[in-house]
């Protein structure tokens, strides 16, 4: 018997009958070091180890997103550090026209289901939206992780969300997970793994299930796993070209406790500052004026989106004071907008659109806010000082369309 989690690291560990609370050796699939943290990485590894080789170069990558291209000499120099320490040693750098690195990962294939990943990255457990095992770490355990391809970890115990009801259009996935949020706060799954389950995630694309893997950082959880479905895997497949097995936890797993949720006539959500568990249903903030709207992060910056974006905004124009700033995941999500012309849609009304990169999620680029700003985000954390001094609500892409629009907060069934 067996959790999502437990099957994972039992596949990757020699330890046998593994349970929550053992400290386990698990090997590393895919290990990574962005452009932040990457440059400690480089100078870790090269005061520890020299010029020794790396475990497996093949498995080892450098992802730039944070602030790419970078806006500091500062960043162009750790830049270059990276670059120079994987041409030492063969090891693959997606650059700063690649996109956020933990969605590279899996739309080259790298990262799949079943596959165990660690990185510089507090996000990194959105992977779990794939049936993968991703974690984000320090440089220090990452330059381990590099010499050796291993790493330990005390196998976390699971808690078991089932979500009653499904939601239909403009609601989605965002709205879900800030749901979820409001109802479990930041102690229920506090360094829990969680399996989702429910007839929701049957038609749900892999868009949305990255949505709510990646804010299960702030449910304070380890990470989060949903059960597969036709579109998810449809999905996954348009990327790789392969077919998966995906992990599926066993009939008798145990689970540390169980919760339902009731999500029908479930409505839009927003999180108010100064937390991401602060939420509220959309018309309750309504008067709530807006200066900018920033749709992108590993959060919200898939195709689908902010093709979401584009769909409300069509012939209209964005309300005359106010910025929309957009920043999509990932190159192949840029190149994809162009292609069907759905940037277009965005320019003509009156949004800012960048290259792909977290964008002012992590301080990178567009998307930060000064004192008295007021900003819709559809990233994952609003906390003071994380995208500027200015208040940031968290919403999902068809909120921050609706509130482009109307200079306030607003529910996308007021433009629609």
């Amino acid at each position: 018997m067996g959790t999502i989690v437990e099957k994972i690291f039992q596949r990757h560990s020699e330890e046998k009958d593994i349970k929550p609370g053992d400290i386990v050796w698990i090997d590393i699939d895919v290990r990574s070091a962005r452009d932040f943290g990457g440059p400690n990485v480089v100078k870790n590894y090269e005061r520890e180890y020299d010029d020794t080789p790396v475990d497996d170069p093949s498995r080892t990558f450098f992802t730039f997103d944070l602030v790419a291209p970078p806006k500091t000499i500062k960043y162009a120099e750790n830049q270059q550090i990276c670059r120079d320490f994987a041409k030492k040693h063969g090891i693959k750098v997606f650059d700063v026209d690649s996109g956020i690195g933990s969605h590279v990962l899996f739309e080259e294939g790298i990262v799949k289901p079943f596959s165990t990943a660690v990185g510089t990255d507090s996000h990194y457990n959105i992977l779990g939206a794939l049936g993968a095992f991703g974690q984000g770490m320090g440089d220090v355990d990452i330059t381990f992780v590099f010499k050796t391809g291993k790493t330990w970890f005390e196998v976390p115990e699971t808690i078991k969300i089932t979500l009653k009801g499904k939601f239909d259009y403009p609601v989605s996935a965002k709205d879900l997970t800030l749901y979820i949020l409001r109802k479990i706060g930041t102690k229920e799954a506090l360094g829990r793994a969680i399996e989702f389950y429910g007839e929701v995630f049957d038609d749900m694309g892999l868009a949305g299930r990255i949505t709510l893997a990646s804010m299960v950082t702030e449910m304070a959880g380890i990470i989060g796993f949903m059960p597969p479905g036709d579109r998810f895997f449809e999905d996954l497949k348009k990327y790789t070209g392969e077919d998966f097995e995906y992990p599926v936890a066993d009939s008798d797993a145990v689970y540390e406790k169980e919760i339902e949720i009731d999500i029908d006539g479930l409505v839009p959500q927003v999180a108010a500052p100064p937390h991401p568990a602060n939420v509220y249903d959309v018309d309750d903030l309504k008067d709530v004026r807006v200066d900018t709207v920033f749709v992108g992060s590993c959060t919200n910056g898939r195709e689908e989106d902010i093709e979401s974006v584009a769909r409300i905004l069509k012939g209209k124009r964005v309300h005359p004071g106010v910025k929309l700033e957009i920043v999509p995941a990932t190159k192949r999500v840029w190149g994809n907008l162009l292609f069907k012309g759905v940037l277009k849609d965005l320019y003509d009304a009156g949004a800012i659109i960048a290259n792909p990169s977290c964008g002012g999620c992590a301080e990178g680029h567009i998307g930060m806010t000064g004192h008295g700003e007021v900003m819709v985000s559809t990233a994952n954390r609003n906390f003071p000082g994380k995208q500027g001094y200015g208040k940031v609500f968290l919403a999902s892409p068809e909120v921050a369309a609706a509130s482009a629009l109307l200079g306030r907060i607003a529910s996308p069934y007021e433009v629609l």
